[in-house]
């Protein structure tokens, strides 16, 4: 992943965006520390739509754990306010 500094990025800004179309990461840099990054649209399409996913709660996930001969409490999971 290439890396250029804020006040390059502003000279060239072109052609960074011409290669985050083909697919290319861009860190952009201010004073040595990464602050951006330059990427395409389908990146950032698929990182949204794994952020948006549907999760099970982890109650809901727990319990599709095998028992291993453990007894289950069959009762409903209650609700903690913290």
């Amino acid at each position: 992943m290439p890396t250029i500094d804020l006040k390059d990025a502003k000279a060239s800004f072109s052609d960074l965006v011409d290669r985050a179309m083909r697919g290319e990461f861009v860190t952009i840099t201010r004073h040595g520390e990464p602050v951006a990054a330059l990427v395409s649209i389908e990146a950032v399409e698929i990182a949204r739509a794994a952020i948006e996913r549907e999760r099970p709660s982890l109650v809901a996930y727990l319990k599709t754990f095998p028992s291993s001969g453990l007894q289950r409490n069959t009762r409903p999971s209650r609700d903690v306010e913290l």
